[in-house]
């Protein structure tokens, strides 16, 4: 008695519904561009730039509360920050606090702060030179009775707004470390759009 081999069954491949491939496809590519896009933005947020918001008026009238910053923390790592740029920093006295600020004198300085003016003595200008604030308001005098003189990782900064800013005549230098970038743009609000703030150039005769 012989056997008979039933033929296997065969099954024919299943397409996929009408529609499914091209939405495959979509949400791949979306996959792909979110991750490259975390990858380039991830490194940018937490290591060249970050967003900054002010509080507080020790900045007017160069800068208000609630204005919106972009904050450029690349610079810094290849120069030294330059006297008149504005920066954010961290409050030496408590780290967890950012605060803003303008730089008016460099390490090795001697800053003296009397009759409200602000007077630095540096190598290059042994017999001192009054700061040329152009930026502040007129009547905006520099109060204080002030003689400091910085040490080589250490700077003097003030806000512009002289008569309402806790700066650097009230808790001392800025250490370097403290520093954490420099000002570089203001998205908001859109009527004070700037997309860049060098620093002003001072008359040191």
């Amino acid at each position: 008695m012989s056997e008979i081999n039933k033929p296997e069954a065969t099954t024919e491949p299943q397409s996929d519904p009408d529609g499914f491939e091209p939405l495959k496809y979509f949400f791949f590519d979306f996959l792909k561009v979110f991750v490259m896009a975390v990858a380039i933005i991830i490194p940018v947020r937490w290591f060249l730039f970050q967003p900054f918001v002010v509080t507080g008026d020790s900045m007017r009238p160069n800068f208000h509360d609630g204005n919106y910053l972009i904050i450029d923390e690349l610079t810094y790592r290849f120069r030294e920050p330059a006297r008149g740029e504005v920066i954010v920093m961290r409050f030496p006295r408590d780290p967890s606090q950012y605060f803003i600020k303008r730089i008016v004198a460099l390490p090795g300085e001697h800053v003296v702060i009397r009759d409200g003016q602000v007077t630095i003595y540096s190598a290059e200008k042994p017999s001192g030179f009054v700061l040329d604030e152009t930026y502040l308001p007129s009547q905006n005098n520099t109060y204080g009775n002030i003689d400091y003189k910085l040490a080589p990782d250490e700077f003097f900064v003030l806000g512009d707004n002289r008569l309402s800013s806790s700066d650097s005549r009230v808790w001392g230098a800025l250490p370097r470390q403290d520093i954490v970038g420099r000002v570089y743009m203001r998205l908001y609000p859109v009527a004070e759009l700037n997309l860049y703030f060098p620093a002003p150039s001072y008359n040191l005769n």
